[in-house]
Formats: C-alpha cells, structure tokens, sequence
C-alpha cells in the first residue's frame, strides 16, 4: 500500500542512548520533538513543549488541546518542507516503538452495519440479523485498558470455558479504527455529537483478538469479557485528526428521528482503505468509510450520561467490514477457517503503517 508520509502521525521512539520521547514519521524516519522542542521550536504555541515531547507517552501533549495540536502541526509542516527538521531525523530500523499513549479507559463499539448483519444472521434469526435498538444509538461495551499492547507484541492463546475448558480454538482478528481521546470533559458535562471533534486527538489501526467459542458460551445474557479481554493490538503511530480531514465522507443513511445528542450536521466516517494478510498472503480488503455511526456520535453516547473520558482513553469502532465477498473484517462472518499458532496477521493502510501480531501457544493454567 501506498504511504503517504504528509500525515505526520505522533508515537513514541525509543533508544538506549536517549530513553523514551515523542516523534512524528516522515519519508522513512522518526523526527525527535523531544530534540526539536529542546532547542526550542514550538514555543509559539504555548504551553510547556518540552515536557509534552519529552514524555515516554503522548498523554500530557493530548491534553494540551486542538489549538495547540494545529499550531505545533503547522510548525512541523513548515520545518519539514523548510529542511529544518533533517537534523532532527532518525532511521526506523534504530528505534524502538512503544504504545503511543497511557491507555486509562478502552471501550468498543459496533459501528459497522456489515459486520454486524453477518454476525447476527449467524447467532440469530437471519430476518432479525441487526436488531431495532442498533439503529438508535451507537453499541458498545467496556473493554480492558491493560491488555492493550503495541504492534508486534506476542498474542498468546488464551484459555476459557466453551463450554469446557482449554485453549480457544476459535481465535479471530477484528480489523478496527481506534480513536484517542485528546481533551476530555469533566464529569457528569456530556459532549454532543455536535461539539465533538475537538475531543478526537487522532486514529490508529486496531485488532481486537477474539475468541470466538468463548464468545458464544458468554454471550448470554451479559455480553463479551473473556472472549475479548486477552489483547487488543494497535499501530503505534497516531494519525492527527487534522491530518485527515480531506479524508472525511459522509455517513448515509442515518435514522432521521436520533435523539439531539446524537445529531450533527454530517456524520463523518473516513475513506481509509486497509489490508489484512495471513502469513504474508493477502486475505481481506476493505474501507473504514464502512460505518454507520461516526467518531463524533460515539463520544456523544458514551459521555450522555456524564462520564468522564480522559486523555489517552482509547475506542474501537468495532469490526470494520463491507459488503463485498472479500471484505470481511473478521474470520467469524466466514466461519473461519480460525488462527493456528505460529501464524501471523498483519492489518495495514496508507499513512498508518501497519498493526502486527503473532500467535503463541496458551500456557498451563494452575489448578
């Protein structure tokens, strides 16, 4: 896939002479913001730079704001296309990349009709595939924060009941788009889908590993956690809301009576196409345009009640699947065939690089 290096996007290098900071990507190299901001570029946009970029995580800068995060964009644009930043570069190949952001909360949601009419065809009745209430409001649940973990971690099988116990055998990947949360709101002042987007920091790529036998025997009456919890992989490199903004389509099709929180001039979702191999061959096709509820109405729904999203919280959009044979943002809409150990999935876009991870052979469980 085609790389398009104008994004720019944020994560965190690492080097054994220098530690943990943040950098952007560009033509192949990690700029170092933590030296730039050092020598004392970014002052002009206020705040305290050389902290934000000094950090081993992305939190502090997510905070600081879309004003601030624009203005330290431009600054960056200027002094790559200027060749200020060439001093600054660093090879990939002698860096270390970490989990870009501290993750407090990780909720996932549903978002894509495809995905979710070819799951329910499968647990229920075809004519009732997706239903009533997905259409009003945008479906989530509570994930596991701890057990997100950067591209090229070891994924591990876990163990669970199916109903008995053992390792699954029935191990999925999710092609997802995860969104950070920059700023976030105070407790008990819900965002409107309307005001939203100046709480989007920006968007990675995300698999959350599913285990699909687990899955079914929890499923009823509460819904995922063991299926779910083991890992969740993501990109390390966070594209820029900002960068993406040519990328925006509009959402079709919405219900026209959604409750006013849920409203906003023209829900967006973004025509990113992705890739999904399986050991290096090419399995899946597909574009996050694909959702039915955007960014903006997820952090709409998710703060209605009041609850607090923080800086570096993490969401899933939930599989991101089409309507095409081929397009499947899963192994369960095509009853597998399910991962083995020792295979790898690697799931790709442009200006994104890629999120990666290998299956390893559960471990003994005492008892």
């Amino acid at each position: 896939m085609r790389e398009e290096p104008e994004y720019l996007p944020y994560g965190i290098i690492h080097t054994e002479a220098d530690g943990a900071r943040v950098a952007v990507r560009h033509a192949g190299t990690a700029i170092d913001l933590a030296a730039m901001a050092a020598d004392g570029a970014f002052r002009a946009v206020g705040g305290p730079a050389a902290a934000w970029f000094a950090a081993p995580r992305l939190n502090g800068f997510m905070e600081a704001g879309p004003d601030v995060w624009r203005g330290v964009r431009g600054e960056l644009l200027d002094a790559v296309e200027g060749g200020r930043a060439d001093r600054y570069r660093i090879a990939l190949d002698r860096v270390e990349q970490r989990l870009p952001a501290r993750v407090g909360d990780y909720t996932d949601f549903y978002a894509s009709y495809h995905h979710a009419y070819r799951v329910g065809a499968r647990f229920r009745d075809p004519d009732k595939a997706v239903l009533p209430h997905w259409f009003k409001l945008p479906v989530g649940y509570h994930g596991r924060a701890s057990s997100v973990v950067v591209s090229g971690t070891d994924i591990v099988r876990p163990n669970g009941q199916r109903p008995s116990f053992g390792p699954t055998t029935e191990l999925d990947f999710e092609v997802e788009l995860g969104i950070f949360i920059g700023k976030g709101n105070p407790l008990t002042k819900p965002v409107a889908a309307k005001h939203a987007e100046s709480h989007i920091f920006g968007f990675v790529l995300l698999n959350d590993w599913s285990a699909r036998d687990f899955q079914r025997w929890e499923y009823v009456p509460l819904g995922p956690f063991t299926s779910k919890h083991f890992a969740t992989s993501v990109s390390p490199w966070v594209v820029p809301l900002e960068a993406l903004k040519a990328r925006k389509v509009e959402i079709p099709e919405q219900d026209p009576d959604l409750f006013p929180y849920l409203r906003e001039p023209s829900p967006w979702a973004l025509d990113i196409p992705y890739e999904v191999r399986r050991n290096g061959a090419l399995i899946r096709t597909g574009n996050f345009r694909n959702l039915h509820w955007s960014p903006s109405q997820m952090i709409a729904h998710h703060t209605v009640t009041g609850c607090n999203l923080n800086p570096g919280d993490l969401f899933g959009s939930g599989t991101v699947s089409g309507p095409e044979p081929g397009s499947e943002g899963c192994l369960l809409e095509t009853d597998g065939p399910y991962l083995e150990d020792g295979e790898t999935v690697v799931i790709s876009a442009p200006g994104f690089g890629e999120v990666s991870g290998r299956v390893f052979p559960a471990v003994s469980v005492p008892g």
